[in-house]
């Protein structure tokens, strides 16, 4: 396994967490995460995603596990159509409901062609994928007002479930980007490179 030169970390400001991301992002974007948090029940969280040069996703690997549960997860996409790989030990949701919470949805999506028109995707609680379409249209560049409405591929954690969503990006000026997610909006500061200085009502980065 090749080593990675850069690092970012991020503070959860929404729950007890961090999110420590290791990547190279020369040639779009390579990238090994480990992201941990308390809700809704204490989980581990490891990812590797990898991009192509334009920076749309070529596949995302996520293994989520907590106390006596793993989920795990492979997406890929190729050709403009995508395929969910999913593995599961355990009871996840034997541990949600002891805990109070609803039971999660199960891993993965049996729907893929729901996700055609995705291009970039979405981890649940990890600020980096906010880079990718940031990066991929030259946001970063672009005039300020510049909007573009997307469909994601939303991994939700710690289910894995696999969603579309529906989300917009605008620029409101270089440093800081407009998020938008059915009703839900965030004004992103971003760095140079745009990744994410701070994520309201999510998280802050650290180093």
């Amino acid at each position: 396994m090749a080593t990675l030169p850069k690092a970012l970390l991020w503070q959860r400001t929404d729950t007890t967490g961090t999110d420590l991301a290791l990547f190279d992002d020369r040639r779009g974007l390579i990238a090994r995460g480990v992201a941990t948090a308390i809700d809704p029940i204490p989980y581990l969280c490891r990812y590797e995603l990898v991009t192509d040069e334009t920076w749309a996703t070529a596949h995302l690997d996520v293994t989520v596990e907590g106390a006596g549960w793993l989920r795990s997860l492979r997406l890929e996409r190729a050709a403009g159509r995508w395929r969910a790989t999913t593995a599961e030990q355990g009871d996840l949701d034997r541990v949600l409901i002891s805990e109070g919470h609803a039971p999660a949805g199960l891993p993965g999506t049996d729907e893929p062609d729901r996700l055609h028109d995705a291009i970039d995707i979405d981890l649940a609680g990890a600020p980096l994928p906010n880079t990718l379409p940031i990066r991929r249209l030259g946001l970063l560049d672009a005039p300020p007002g510049t909007t573009h409405a997307l469909t994601m591929a939303w991994v939700l954690v710690p289910s894995l479930e696999v969603l579309p969503s529906a989300q917009t990006y605008r620029v409101v000026d270089e440093s800081t980007i407009r998020f938008d997610l059915e009703g839900f909006g965030a004004d992103l500061a971003v760095d140079k490179e745009g990744y994410v200085l701070t994520y309201p009502g999510l998280a802050e980065r650290q180093a």
